[in-house]
């Protein structure tokens, strides 16, 4: 396996209010001088889950895949053919007639193991009439092509790829008026990647993660002492299929992947996280 570039966390503190430890951010990125594709992710929520990561093996009609979550439940992930797919909350809406929330199916795990595109995961979303009234989804792949789901006023409502990048964060890109914008934290990490623009030099999974991390929350409690913040951030360079993932803004505890060996290993694992 070839040497992964150390991630480095800047901390920053962003004022998030009550809602902080169910903030996300998600960021897709293709190097304009490499051509090389990165994706990150920080996941927000209360520090008394016990989160790990899964991996899957190929099997008949289902590709190999790695997720990760908790309570039996992908939160993200990433398959052998490069998709990836993340998802944040977002303001409430009104239910979709003749669709439906996916409820406790591991929706996650199903696109990864039998979609290889976005376009593919989302007329699954339209084939299984799946509809999320509080939240987007985020999908990209390994050919360069990004997209955000969401359904708004009843309707679907895609945001594709634009300028070689795209972020999403807990506002419904489609319409920011429906709340939670402006976000400080997709302001920082597009600041950013404008300024990593402006250079026009190549771009690592190092600096990719420096970017996302303009966007991770610090730990704090509630008024009933629970601990929430950044649970873990992931950075995923799906050219060539490595993976980290650094749990609770803490470099000493970094799992490191490489996800063709991975995937080509044929055996189910589970990593918990700690």
């Amino acid at each position: 396996m070839k040497s992964i570039p150390k991630i480095i966390i800047i901390f920053i503190s962003i004022t998030l209010g009550s809602n902080q430890a169910n903030a996300c951010s998600i960021l897709y990125y293709k190097d304009t001088v490499t051509g090389k594709i990165y994706v990150a992710n920080n996941e927000d929520y209360w520090y008394d889950v016990n989160p790990y990561i899964k991996l899957i093996p190929e099997s008949k009609n289902r590709y190999a895949r790695l997720w990760y979550g908790w309570n039996d439940f992908a939160q993200g992930g990433v398959n052998e053919f490069g998709l990836f797919f993340d998802a944040a909350t977002t303001p409430k809406e009104p239910e979709i007639i003749g669709y439906r929330n996916p409820g406790k199916r591991n929706l996650g795990d199903e696109i990864l193991s039998k979609c290889k595109t976005i376009y593919e995961a989302v007329d699954y979303l339209e084939q299984q009439k799946i509809a999320l009234t509080d939240g987007h989804m985020f999908f990209g792949d390994g050919a360069g092509d990004a997209i955000v789901v969401e359904w708004i006023n009843g309707e679907k409502k895609l945001t594709s790829i634009n300028d070689h990048y795209l972020i999403a964060t807990n506002f419904l890109l489609a319409d920011p008026s429906k709340g939670n914008y402006p976000c400080p934290r997709y302001d920082a990490m597009k600041k950013e990647l404008l300024s990593v623009k402006e250079k026009n030099v190549p771009v690592d999974l190092k600096q990719i993660g420096n970017i996302a991390a303009k966007a991770v929350q610090v730990p704090t409690k509630d008024e009933h002492n629970r601990e929430g913040g950044t649970l873990y951030s992931t950075f995923i360079d799906l050219t060539d299929m490595e993976f980290i993932l650094v749990y609770k803004l803490d470099n000493s505890k970094i799992t490191r992947l490489n996800l063709r060996e991975e995937f080509s290993a044929g055996k189910e694992k589970k990593i918990k996280l700690k």
